[in-house]
This record gives C-alpha cells, sequence and structure tokens, in this order.
C-alpha cells in the first residue's frame, strides 16, 4: 500500500492541493498501521481517489457528496457471471491491476478458500472504488441457494442492484428468487446480459424471459453487435453509436465510439433508429412528463430528441421501478463493462434518493443497521454498516437497540474485499466496517446513544399522533432487520476430544453471529451438539471453516432431513403433578385439548377458554406458554418439532405457593400425554427442483426423478435444452449432484428451493419410522 508515497512523489501539482496537515500525518500513520493481507501477490492500486491525476481534497475521498454516491449489489443464479463482472468492473475502476479470473482462483471479492477451490462465491463481499467522479459501493453476493439469507441481507442495505443475466439461458430459477427478494426491498435495479460471447447466447431470448417470468418492462438501452462467436461490440440505443472493443486490446480498455453513418452502417443504423423510437415510446406511456415533452416538441421527428432528455426520463422510469434498463455485453472477454458503470452512476439511485421514513425522526442523529458480521483473527469482530444518517467515527460510543447495549468503535476501516483502509470519520449514505463491537449481530439498528434513540421514538409518536409506552417507542425504531429462514438439514459434530468441546463451542458461536441461518442445538437425549443448515454445501463449507479457521478436526454425523409433526384429530387430556419440595407443596391439575390448527403455524395457537383467561395471573399465563412451546419442540413419533397445532386450556387449578416452573412442567407433560393419544402424521420438506439437460440426457433424467418420488409440473424449453420443473422430496434428493452428473456425463445442471412441508403418505410414514427404530 504505497498510496502515500504515489501520493506525495508522482503528481506535480501537489501544491494547489489544500490538505491540511494532520489529516496527511493520520493518513500516513493509518497506512503503515494496516497490513493487508493481498492473496497470491495481486496488485491493487491506492486510496479511491488518489488514481492517476484525478487527485480531489482528502475529505471528497473519505466522504463524498451523498448524490455520488452509488450503494449496488450484484445479484444472479450460479454461474452467471457476477464475480467476473465485479472483476472487471473493479479493473477498469483502477482499483486492480490485473483481472482476476474465477477459474485461477485469484479474485478479489472471492477471497476464502472455500470460494477459490470451487468456483463459487459463498459470502458478499464488499468493494469500494471510484468511476468518473462517483463513489461506488459494490456487494457481490452469492448465486447457490444455500445463501439466500447472504442475498438478503445485503439487499436490505442497498440502493440499487445489477442482475447479471446468463445470456444463453435467461431467466434461471435462482434468478426468480432473488429477484422477488430485490422486489420485496423496492429496489430499483439494471439488467445485464452476460455472456454474449457464448454458444448458444441469445439477446432477443434473453429479453424475452425478462418480460415474460419476472414480469418486468424491459428498456433496451443496448444492442448487441454480433451473437456467441461473432460477438464484437454494442450499440448504444440512445445516442446512436457503435462501441467496438479492439481485438488487440488484452485487458478491455481500448474501445472506440463512433457514431452510427448511413454510409458505414445502413443496416446497423436502421435497427438502433426503429429501437431508439419504440424505447423512446415505451418510456413516455411510462412517465407523463417524458410524454408531453415528446408530444409537444418532438412528435414529428424522434431523432431530434436530445439523449440527455432521454437519460433523465430514463432513469426516472428506473427509480419508480416501472420499467428495467437492459445493457448487454461479456465480462469474461472484457467487453461492455465500461457502459455498464455509466449506467450504474447515471440510472441507479444516491442514497438520498430512496424514501426512508425513520429519517425524519433522527433530524441528524445517527441511524446505521449491522447488516453483516465477520470474524478476523487479529482485530476480532468486524461488522459491516450502512449509515443512515449522522456520522461515525473511531473511538465513538454508540448504542444498540436490539441488545440494549452501549459498545465502542475502536476503528473505522473502508471496505475493500480482504483489504480493508483505515479512516478518519465516514457520513451518511455510506457502507462502513468497524471493530470492536463485540456484542452486535446481523440485523441489528445501532444509534449514538439511548437518549437520542428515546428522542427519535418520542417524535415518531407524535408524528403518529398515538400513544406508546417506552418500550415500543424503542421497538418502532428498530429498522426492519433480515428474515431468517428456517433450516432444513442437521447433522450431529463432535470434536476429536472432550478437551475440545469448549474450542468447538467458540468456533460455532463466531460462525453463528456471522451466518444467522446457521443454528447449532444440543441433543437433550445424547447431548451431542447438532448443526442446522440450508443444504449440503452451506454444512460442508461451516464443516471445512472449523478445520481451516479454527484448526480443529471435527466429525459430522450423517445427514439427516428436518422433519416436522402435526395431528390429525382433536384429543383431550388431564394431568395432575403434585410434589413437595422442602417445607412447600406444589400442586398443578391442568386439562387442555390439542386440535389440527385451522391456518398453518410454525408455533402452537393458544387459547384460554373464558373461565380460565380471566383468573389467570401474568406470571401463571406465561409459564403455560413456556410449557405450550417446550412440548411442541418435540414431537411423539420423531422427536422434531410439532407445528399446525391449536391448544385450548379448558381448566387450570394451581395450589397456593406453587412455582411457576411447575405449572410449566405440568402443562408440558400434559401436552405430550395428548400428542401421544392423538393420530399423528410427519411432514417432510418438499423442494422446487430445476433441471436443465439437453434433449438427448431427458429420459433417463425423468426416470430417475419418478424413482425419487418426484413430481413433475412441466417441461419447457430453453435454446437447446429442456428445464424440467417439478417438486421432489428433500429426502429424495441427498446426492442427487453426483447421481445427474453420471446419468448425463456431466452436461446437466440443477437447482433446488424449500417450497413447503407436505404431509407423507402412510407407506413412506411407516418405512421412516422403521428406519429410525432400526427394524428396516
Amino acid at each position: 500500500m504505497s498510496s502515500l508515497r504515489i501520493f506525495v512523489v508522482n503528481h506535480k501539482n501537489i501544491c494547489s492541493l489544500h490538505i491540511n496537515n494532520t489529516c496527511c500525518y493520520k493518513i500516513r500513520a493509518s497506512l503503515k498501521r494496516l497490513k493487508p493481507h493481498v492473496p497470491l501477490g495481486r496488485n491493487y492500486s491506492s486510496l479511491p481517489g488518489l488514481i492517476g491525476n484525478d487527485i480531489k481534497s482528502l475529505h471528497s475521498i473519505i466522504n463524498p457528496p451523498v448524490a455520488k454516491i452509488r450503494n449496488i449489489g450484484i445479484m444472479a443464479h450460479i454461474d452467471a457471471g457476477k464475480t467476473t463482472t465485479t472483476e472487471r468492473i473493479l479493473y477498469y475502476s483502477g482499483y486492480t491491476r490485473s483481472l482476476g479470473d474465477v477459474d485461477d482462483g485469484d479474485t478479489v471479492t472471492d477471497f476464502m478458500a472455500q470460494e477459490r477451490e470451487r468456483g463459487i462465491t459463498i459470502q458478499s463481499a464488499a468493494v469500494t472504488f471510484d468511476w468518473k467522479g462517483y463513489r461506488i459501493n459494490l456487494i457481490d453476493t452469492p448465486g447457490h441457494v444455500d445463501f439466500t439469507l447472504e442475498v438478503e441481507r445485503c439487499l436490505r442495505v442497498l440502493d440499487g442492484a445489477v442482475a447479471v443475466f446468463d445470456a444463453s439461458a435467461g431467466v434461471e430459477a435462482q434468478t426468480l428468487t432473488v429477484w422477488r427478494q430485490a422486489d420485496k426491498h423496492k429496489i430499483p435495479r439494471i439488467c445485464f446480459l452476460n455472456k454474449m460471447d457464448k454458444i448458444g447466447a441469445s439477446f432477443n431470448y434473453a429479453v424475452e424471459s425478462i418480460r415474460e417470468k419476472l414480469k418486468a418492462k424491459p428498456l433496451l438501452l443496448q444492442l448487441p453487435i454480433g451473437e456467441a462467436k461473432t460477438f464484437k461490440g454494442v450499440v448504444d440505443v440512445v445516442c446512436k453509436e457503435k462501441l467496438i472493443w479492439s481485438p488487440k486490446s488484452d485487458d478491455g480498455k481500448d474501445f472506440e465510439r463512433k457514431p452510427l453513418l448511413e454510409m458505414s452502417d445502413p443496416k446497423l443504423l436502421k435497427e438502433t433508429t426503429e429501437a431508439r423510437n419504440a424505447l423512446i415510446e415505451q418510456v413516455a406511456d411510462l412517465d407523463d412528463e417524458f410524454a408531453d415533452l415528446v408530444l409537444g416538441e418532438f412528435s414529428e421527428n424522434f431523432d431530434l430528441l436530445p439523449a440527455e432528455k432521454l437519460q433523465t426520463a430514463i432513469r426516472r422510469v428506473t427509480l419508480a421501478q416501472t420499467a428495467v434498463p437492459v445493457l448487454c455485453g461479456s465480462a469474461l472477454k472484457n467487453k461492455g463493462v465500461q457502459p455498464l458503470l455509466d449506467a450504474i452512476t447515471m440510472y441507479l439511485p444516491s442514497p438520498e434518493e430512496r424514501n426512508y421514513e425513520f429519517l425524519q425522526w433522527y433530524k441528524g442523529d445517527l441511524c446505521a443497521l449491522a447488516f453483516k458480521v465477520l470474524h478476523d483473527r487479529q482485530r476480532g469482530p468486524l461488522v459491516f454498516m450502512r449509515i443512515y444518517s449522522g456520522m461515525i467515527k473511531p473511538q465513538l460510543a454508540v448504542h444498540n437497540i436490539n441488545g440494549n447495549c452501549t459498545e465502542r468503535i475502536s476503528r473505522l476501516l473502508l471496505p475493500f474485499a480482504d483489504q480493508h483502509i483505515e479512516i478518519p470519520s465516514l457520513t451518511a449514505g455510506n457502507i462502513a466496517l468497524t471493530v470492536g463491537l463485540k456484542h452486535t449481530s446481523t440485523g441489528d439498528t445501532i444509534v449514538s446513544s439511548k437518549s437520542s434513540a428515546l428522542a427519535a421514538a418520542r417524535r415518531a409518536e407524535r408524528e403518529g399522533g398515538k400513544k406508546h409506552s417506552q418500550n415500543s417507542e424503542a421497538e418502532r425504531l428498530l429498522l426492519a432487520g433480515v428474515e431468517i429462514p428456517e433450516p432444513v438439514f442437521f447433522c450431529t459434530i463432535e470434536p476429536p476430544s472432550v478437551a475440545k468441546q469448549p474450542d468447538l463451542d467458540h468456533a460455532l458461536k463466531c460462525l453463528q453471529r456471522e451466518d444467522p441461518s446457521l443454528k447449532v442445538k444440543l441433543d437433550p437425549d445424547s447431548g451431542q451438539t447438532v448443526l442446522c443448515g440450508m443444504g449440503e454445501l452451506h454444512i460442508e463449507i461451516i464443516h471445512d471453516r472449523i478445520k481451516r479457521e479454527y484448526g480443529l478436526e471435527t466429525y459430522l454425523g450423517p445427514l439427516q432431513v428436518a422433519y416436522r409433526e402435526t395431528i390429525l384429530n382433536s384429543v383431550r387430556a388431564t394431568d395432575t403433578l403434585d410434589r413437595t419440595l422442602g417445607d412447600r407443596r406444589h400442586l398443578v391439575t391442568v386439562d387442555l385439548e390439542a386440535k389440527p390448527a385451522e391456518t398453518s403455524s410454525l408455533l402452537p395457537v393458544i387459547e384460554f377458554a373464558e373461565s380460565v383467561g380471566e383468573d389467570l395471573s401474568q406470571a401463571s399465563r406465561e409459564a403455560v406458554e413456556n410449557g405450550i412451546h417446550s412440548a411442541c419442540v418435540q414431537g411423539p413419533l420423531l422427536g422434531s418439532p410439532v407445528q399446525d397445532v391449536a391448544i385450548t386450556l379448558h381448566s387450570l387449578v394451581i395450589h397456593p405457593g406453587t412455582s411457576t416452573a411447575m405449572i410449566s412442567a405440568c402443562v408440558s407433560r400434559c401436552i405430550q400425554k395428548a400428542l401421544k393419544k392423538a393420530d399423528k402424521q410427519i411432514l417432510e420438506p418438499l423442494m422446487n427442483l430445476e433441471v436443465t439437460v439437453t434433449r438427448d440426457y431427458l429420459s433417463p433424467v425423468l426416470a430417475d426423478l419418478a424413482q425419487r418420488r418426484g413430481n413433475i409440473q412441466e417441461i419447457q424449453t430453453r435454446q437447446d435444452n429442456k428445464v424440467v420443473i417439478g417438486f421432489v422430496p428433500l429426502a429424495e434428493i441427498m446426492g442427487y449432484s453426483t447421481v445427474l452428473r453420471t446419468l448425463t456425463s456431466g452436461s446437466a445442471t440443477f437447482a433446488l428451493e424449500l417450497s413447503n412441508y407436505q404431509a407423507m403418505n402412510p407407506q413412506d410414514q411407516s418405512t421412516l419410522l422403521g428406519r429410525r427404530r432400526g427394524l428396516s
């Protein structure tokens, strides 16, 4: 990191800079303290803003104007080219001096050993860089379904997104998932049709799939010049120019931008004019202000409409999320990435253009959301934060509303994948990396102090015109965190020896803070530690990380499916608990009814009969609820959680002096008695399956799915391939990737996503129970 040396020596116009000497000294000190781990000898450039001759004041480098900030994410299906696109973006922005490659394992954002070995993205990585005077905070997200939570928590803090598509496949299974996530968070996005050089690439097919499957309105801002092997550049529809990349250029930095002329490109000019006219009409339909302009001044001839006016209207339409701009290129072949960067700055919103209701309550005080936690061996927990208002500085004491605790930020860093640059402050709109927050987890809301939070709550209450208690005032200020999906796989994990158990517990605790979709519990019968995860790959990666990062050789038990249980009929049970402990007699009699719930619910629905509910104290009511919840954690058949059940308490007789723990124990025992009497049903997780296979191998794939209790919904045609869409039980799909590779000679791919839980048929249920009891 020779940023300062470059800064002082290489630039002759240094005398014109008005930089405070003390600030310079701070940066020098922080750069000396910084010892970044740079993998595989990659060359990195200097601080953002210190690149080439573009020298700015130190304040503008660290805190650019909010209007010039773009917080964006790259999202897509597996293997659409997210990481390669990110790598090219970093290279052209001047942040790296050599092009990284996923296949070579030397990309900036895939810095974990597991990512480099497998060639996939597992953790989202944040990168900060500059492009033409704009500060871009970019996050590369995973495409694999096992890591959906990574995408979810990053989208929560972004202002815009780039959806990357494989031009030969169009919209794929995981594309739909991430698109729905972006819809949920109301994120404006632009589409980049990548891999235009790939055999089978079709611009029109990809655009049509966006229109049909995503129900979006694509705005074609570019047209490809050639497809597959003939792809050599793109046409800018808005400006009627062609961009041709030089075949002699190895890195794609050299390209020519030429206006389209009747003399040299008559056919291309005609296509572009038609596309531009269609684009103008499309935007005019969606934007009234632009429609008035077009109908008024330019109704006779659309060619006279200035590009700037059209770009402004496209920006408004994109921010309103009524349409999505579409661009194309080939990241691997270094074509079309610079126009994508221009589109990011031109069409995606700055932080001040997103409307966040809670900001008005803080009046400029600090409000930030912790959206990711990483553990670093030297620095401890690193917390990624999106700052919505106020400023963060090192040594600042902050209040965590979720944890109701105050902590101190020791250092503040600018994230650059696995390199971090220390900075003196960061303002609203930026993404920061903080050191020193030991109790902050994913989804926590961070404010400057408890009094600041309560003052903001009072403002919210005045504006809402409602009376709230102080407790609910604090709750109103919690930024919407991240919805954590329920795990579908679990297996036991054992340390190499009993002495290593505390080390394993520490490793799992750290990994859980990083990844909330990983759940760890203790089996009450065997005393074993149980890992619960989102899929085979998820648990495999966790196991690998424990070995590499914490030096523990752990042993995993066989992978098991997370079943659920429910009841089919209504049953009533009564139980009495009579115990004398010391000189106190604890006597409870419970009469309750368990029945199937009317609506699907993970937690039991609790009702109190009128005769009971009126007389019950708050402490007794909580004890009853605790007893019901603890009884439903383990069902009578497999010990799996019980769902879709409603419990009605008909009578509760409590002897004076009886403890709440005894009430809970009696209620719990009574429910277990009721569940054993009822007709029971096992529910198994059902997965959405999408298999992409060539016509030659379609029959063996369908035959194999039939043996796996698969239910085929439809078979679509995608270019030369067939796409099989259906449902299959999770228990039948374990190890499917190996089988599919063997069946199709490695040519097929598949994507899985949890659909819902469905009842097993009696024959499969009895087979499963027999296997669990060791009878078959």
